[in-house]
């Protein structure tokens, strides 16, 4: 799908009140590391309720102190391993979710594995299936079990983390651009099933950023050359907040638009 550049322009020069997201109840997956772990803490400081999604439990508890020390918003620990969660997993926490909050604000979908970097023609297929399933099935799955807290929301927000290479196919990245097209495709598909309601549904492509899946993708980069997570969050508070009520299926970058390279 074409980024949409206005919107994208609005996101990034949006600056937030202080009390922007007061009480709001917001998940985040990968929330331990990298962008999850920013905005969960910009999103906090903006008086967020939040609920820390990932499988290092280590990592979401110093998020939770980070949070804790800010003194502004709350948070819950979930742990949740998305390769290896089953059914009763997902119903566990959205009982969870359920039982401690009245509804669900936002969600967002920032956890993704990277996988091989490789041609397709030596691609490995059980690599394939697990980029696959952490990226987009435990994406659905999770959305799905989630959606009747969303719904009791008066106004909700869905993201998915898009990606460069899920609009213009890279070489190399194989199942991860696969896998981001897949996530396009699940972000329009539901914002135009949910259309009408109250839950709008946008993807947000957080481009060059200091996360270890991006050291992974291109290890002899210059990191003074890639932005920080925390310089990237107002795209995302944008998209949680009230200020993009209304704005569903759409696309959107948090930096300009740049070439994106054969990872390696």
């Amino acid at each position: 799908m074409t980024p949409d550049l206005h919107l994208s322009a609005q996101a990034r020069a949006y600056q937030p009140a202080a009390d922007e997201l007061q009480q709001r109840v917001i998940a985040i997956t990968g929330a331990g590391s990298g962008l999850g772990r920013a905005v969960a803490l910009a999103a906090a400081a903006h008086g967020a309720r939040l609920i820390l999604i990932g499988r290092n439990v280590r990592n979401l508890e110093a998020v939770y102190n980070e949070i804790e020390k800010q003194g502004r918003g709350t948070a819950t620990i979930a742990p949740l391993d998305l390769e290896r969660a089953l059914a009763r997993d997902y119903d566990q926490l959205a009982d969870a979710i359920g039982a401690g909050f009245a509804r669900l604000d936002g969600l967002l979908h920032n956890a993704a594995m990277l996988g091989a970097l490789a041609p397709i023609e030596h691609y490995d297929v059980p690599t394939w299936t697990r980029v696959m399933h952490v990226n987009v099935t435990a994406a659905f799955a999770l959305t799905q079990v989630l959606l009747a807290p969303l719904r009791r929301s008066p106004d909700a927000s869905v993201i998915f983390t898009s990606s460069a290479v899920g609009r213009t196919g890279v070489a190399y990245w194989g199942a991860y651009a696969a896998s981001k097209f897949a996530i396009e495709g699940l972000s329009q598909t539901l914002a135009d099933e949910l259309s009408g309601s109250a839950v709008r549904v946008n993807a947000l492509n957080p481009g060059r950023a200091r996360t270890k899946l991006r050291r992974a993708a291109y290890p002899s980069e210059d990191l003074q050359q890639v932005p920080e997570p925390a310089t990237l969050v107002n795209p995302y508070l944008w998209l949680l907040g009230p200020a993009s009520r209304g704005i569903t299926g759409r696309s959107l970058d948090c930096q300009p638009a740049y070439p994106v390279l054969p990872a390696g």
